[in-house]
């Protein structure tokens, strides 16, 4: 007799956690990555902290050897598209980053042991059209939250440097794609401005 939970079985017949995103970095391959806060708090308002943040992940994607595409780091979350040839390379480079800001943050508050990080999902990219929708909602992310008028002014974010780099025409299909069928975590509440 079956109970009424579908089960999605992985290989040797296990189960997938039911109650956190399901992280499949066994595979190598590019995938987008959103990771939040606890309760969406805003732990990263200010220009030091985001910036420590957005150091911390560029930092670390080189250790593990992961490529990232686009990025994008805000008060209360980020998204990445990161590619990597090793197995576990962009979940090692998740777990380090998310324990490092924390123990930054709760330093820089005085507090002990709070929980900074929440979850984070994670899609791998395996079509061209896939890939291109999100790296324009990801290199877009500050104007859609209204950080920005332009992609290009959120200092947080690859979009400045995709544009400046990147092959005039390859730039404009990227940020010109469209984005309305996009399925990416981003329900963020209100990020306000950003602290000085």
């Amino acid at each position: 007799m079956t109970d009424h939970v579908s089960e999605v079985l992985l290989p040797h017949g296990l189960r997938d956690w039911p109650h956190s995103p399901v992280h499949r970095f066994d595979r190598p391959g590019t995938y987008i990555v959103t990771a939040a806060t606890y309760q969406k708090q805003l732990y990263f308002p200010s220009t030091a902290r985001l910036t420590y943040l957005t150091n911390s992940l560029l930092a670390l994607s080189e250790k593990y050897g992961c490529s990232l595409r686009a990025w994008a780091v805000f008060a209360n979350h980020y998204h990445f598209v990161g590619a990597s040839s090793e197995r576990e390379a962009l979940r090692r480079l998740t777990r380090h980053l998310h324990a490092d800001t924390a123990r930054y943050i709760n330093h820089a508050d005085g507090v002990i042991g709070r929980k900074i990080w929440f979850q984070y999902w994670d899609t791998q990219l395996t079509y061209h059209r896939s890939f291109l929708a999100r790296l324009g909602y990801v290199h877009g992310n500050a104007v859609r939250h209204g950080l920005a008028r332009e992609a290009e002014e959120y200092p947080w974010c690859s979009a400045g440097w995709f544009r400046r780099r990147a092959p005039r025409a390859f730039y404009r299909t990227v940020m010109e794609f469209p984005m309305d069928r996009v399925n990416v975590p981003d329900d963020f509440g209100a990020l306000g401005g950003v602290e000085d």
